[in-house]
């Protein structure tokens, strides 16, 4: 079954639960992948669905954040509310451990002797990671590596 099946049959599944949250942010995902498909005139492959809901899930932290610094403690936690239900779809994420593995592997790979070739080691693991760890980690996984 492919995401959007997933997503359509979870949507009907959240309005015969009545779960409102549920249903909100599916019809939020639901329209980002409508937008990319008007805009790229495209389907949308599972893959970047994925890369759909990587997105999301960085603004909803973005914002929450932002709100936990306003005081807002409400819409905070809305926002912490929907990352659960966009997580739902995403693959398990790799643990610190695994990161800090693909980043030796990689730097293995590449040669990589210092900060001059991050690049190197980021383009490599971009490909190999792509929906399956958070890329801001594994920058900071490679700085470390190479310092």
């Amino acid at each position: 079954m492919t995401l959007k099946q997933q997503l359509t049959e979870d949507m009907k599944t959240a309005m015969k639960a009545k779960d409102s949250l549920a249903l909100s942010t599916i019809r939020l995902i639901n329209a980002a992948i409508k937008q990319f498909e008007v805009d790229e005139r495209t389907e949308a492959d599972d893959a970047k669905i994925t890369a759909i809901l990587g997105k999301m899930i960085k603004q909803r932290k973005d914002s929450a954040k932002i709100y936990t610094d306003a005081g807002r403690q409400d819409l905070a936690d809305k926002e912490n509310a929907e990352i659960e239900v966009l997580n739902r779809y995403l693959p398990e994420m790799m643990s610190a451990e695994e990161i800090s593995a693909a980043v030796q592997a990689a730097v293995a790979e590449t040669g990589a002797a210092g900060m001059a070739d991050m690049g190197k080691v980021m383009g490599v693991l971009k490909t190999k990671l792509a929906g399956k760890a958070d890329m801001g980690e594994v920058n900071k996984a490679v700085k470390a590596a190479l310092l």
